[in-house]
């Protein structure tokens, strides 16, 4: 039986990929206009900017706590349970809260929406991640694989969310409640075999500690190592949210002769870009084992610096496609090896809260402090000049992390990893007992 086969038959692989599938699917719908809606409602670079602040503040409180109590809670599903609800509420909130409150008082509509957007989409995007990847260790299948999933749910909303918001911006939401819903069905009824018999084991009152001590969460913050990773972190992966969501929208749409040309476009090319991006996450684990993890971190801050400073470079619609596609390995690039990296050089039972710190808190903080001052420089000096600046502090996070980002057989406190060209050749007889296992399964 080939090893496709059996993950298809992997009844803990077919939930968590359902699962982030349709968290995926009840966020993309609006997030992928969220900074063309807050345009729409009168907002500027700089106000937008503002909001995107404030939401990365609350993201970033929100997901320290998430990575905390998760760590602790380990196989359970209480948080997974709470950010479902929200996302299936979601509709109603912006319909009834959040728009109104924005028309008359935007600093009070930001200060609820960003508690309520953070809890259950910016951090609770980290925290869904953070359990399927705890979840891909625990029960035998390759994380990438169900995170691709996430990403194909993103592209088949994206691919018509240009058109539904061409007709009403409220529609996005509400088919953001409704993915919502279906996520909340999946992981409240959905308990594999496999995964009861571990929750069950874990709750046996002689069972072997799993989850971390407090004193080890506190140790593993005061890491250089972990430090120095969540540098790199703020100067590169920030500008996935303070690029991608908060100026490209909008710039791309004015490379057409109407708004509704250049959203109906976006939407589309948004939608592809993810398709790859999905197709992406089984093929970067491939190329980790080629090049290894730390590379794997450079590369991606590589295409990152190209992307944006190429957007600065070029202005008609062809050329801006074909480097927006450059996300597609981009974001694989970056999720992947950064998880890897944590397993690899810390302690694995703190894996959510080292990916929530060192990936995603490290980003939040980078865009508390880049979303306002390069939402004003936009307003000032336009597309041009900010999407170079941008670029060149990729560029310089890029050659800091050269020095710095540890290579793969140094500081292995976690799983080793090992690369393609560093496995043993098998034996004879290991080649002969593979052989008569994959007949037994035929």
């Amino acid at each position: 039986m080939t090893r496709t086969a059996k993950l298809w038959k992997n009844p803990s692989y077919l939930q968590s990929s359902f699962g982030i599938f349709l968290f995926f699917c009840s966020w993309g719908i609006w997030w992928s206009f969220f900074q063309r809606w807050l345009n729409s409602m009168g907002l500027n670079g700089a106000e937008v900017g503002t909001i995107y602040s404030i939401n990365s503040l609350a993201t970033l409180v929100l997901m320290f706590c998430y990575g905390l109590i998760q760590d602790n809670l380990g196989l359970k599903r209480h948080l997974v349970l709470a950010i479902s609800t929200i996302a299936a509420l979601v509709g109603p909130f912006v319909q009834f809260i959040y728009a109104p409150l924005m028309r008359t008082n935007m600093m009070a509509a930001a200060m609820i929406g960003s508690i309520v957007l953070s809890a259950g989409f910016m951090a609770g995007c980290s925290l869904i991640e953070a359990v399927t990847e705890r979840y891909s260790r625990k029960f035998n299948f390759e994380y990438g694989q169900s995170r691709a999933w996430g990403s194909f749910g993103y592209a088949i909303v994206a691919l018509v969310a240009g058109i539904v918001f061409n007709i009403n911006p409220m529609i996005n939401f509400w088919l953001g409640s409704a993915f919502g819903v279906g996520m909340l069905i999946v992981y409240l009824t959905w308990y594999p075999a496999d995964q009861r018999a571990a929750l069950k084991e874990e709750s046996a009152p002689d069972a072997e500690p799993t989850n971390p001590s407090l004193k080890e969460m506190v140790k593993v913050l005061r890491m250089p190592a972990l430090w120095v990773l969540i540098v790199f972190m703020l100067l590169t992966n920030t500008f996935y949210t303070v690029f991608d969501q908060q100026m490209f929208p909008t710039y791309y749409a004015s490379l057409f002769p109407t708004e509704a040309t250049g959203n109906t476009v976006y939407g589309i090319l948004n939608s592809v870009q993810v398709f790859c991006e999905s197709a992406m996450m089984g093929v970067v684990p491939i190329i980790m084992r080629k090049i290894g993890v730390r590379n794997a971190l450079l590369l991606g801050g590589t295409v990152m610096f190209l992307r944006i400073g190429l957007c600065g470079i070029f202005h008609d619609p062809v050329m801006i496609s074909i480097v927006k596609m450059f996300h597609a390995i981009e974001v694989p690039l970056f999720c992947l090896p950064a998880f890897r990296y944590f397993t690899l050089h810390f302690n694995p039972k703190l894996s959510a809260t080292l990916y929530m710190v060192g990936f995603q808190i490290a980003s939040q903080i980078g865009q508390v402090v880049f979303s306002a001052p390069l939402g004003m420089l936009h307003d000032r000096l336009g597309d041009r000049t900010t999407f170079l600046t941008i670029s060149g502090i990729v560029l310089c996070a890029v050659v800091y992390g050269v020095f710095v980002i540890k290579k793969d057989d140094e500081q292995v406190d976690g799983d080793p990893f090992i690369r393609d060209s560093e496995q043993p050749l098998p034996s004879l007889a290991q080649d002969e007992a593979r052989l008569a296992a994959d007949d037994e399964d035929m």
